[in-house]
């Protein structure tokens, strides 16, 4: 729980020591083998996560491949978050890459909290920008950036994790195919 806390108190605001104990007492902890579907296409997402440990990805199914749009690795929020808020069903699998030790909020405890804390709202609304900046800049770098730069990107900001990953995995978030990705690892090399 002092991971979250720090999350919070470091990226966010302080909080008082009661809004700290309503907080800390909704999330409940569970442990995910690796390549576990923490949520299936088709399922409303009813949490939202603190990644304790661990490597996730999201990824949309198709017939012969499957397309993986984001990484996400400790100390960051996980989740289905356009489920979570619409409460509609999702389109893509949420799934653990390693062993994965999550933090979970309910939709309905994160409601409670944005009611019933006086940084409720506040952490929810920065949360949110977060995302939605992570997302721009993803997006911008597929638009910009080559596939090289956003191999080296990726390499650069989780230099330890990324070798954890299955190399299809990384060619598919990056926006390549296998072949194209080993090309440029011997490239760099």
């Amino acid at each position: 729980m002092e991971q979250i806390k720090s999350f919070f108190q470091n990226k966010y605001a302080d909080f008082s020591e009661q809004d700290w104990l309503i907080i800390s007492s909704k999330f409940i902890r569970r442990e995910f083998p690796k390549k576990t579907l923490i949520l299936k296409k088709g399922q409303v997402e009813d949490h939202v996560s603190f990644i304790e440990e661990g490597i996730v990805r999201y990824y949309i199914p198709k017939e012969n491949k499957e397309v993986t749009f984001e990484l996400t690795f400790s100390n960051d929020f996980i989740g289905a978050y356009d489920s979570f808020l619409t409460r509609l069903p999702s389109v893509y699998h949420i799934e653990t890459i390693t062993q994965t030790t999550l933090w979970r909020l309910s939709y309905h405890d994160v409601q409670m909290l944005y009611q019933d804390t006086e940084k409720g709202n506040l952490i929810g609304r920065l949360a949110s920008e977060k995302l939605f900046l992570e997302k721009v800049k993803r997006e911008i770098s597929l638009l910009n950036d080559t596939a090289e730069q956003r191999y080296l990107n990726l390499f650069t900001e989780q230099p330890d994790l990324i070798k954890k990953i299955p190399l299809q995995y990384i060619a598919s978030y990056i926006g390549i195919t296998p072949q194209a990705l080993s090309r440029i690892r011997r490239r760099i090399s």
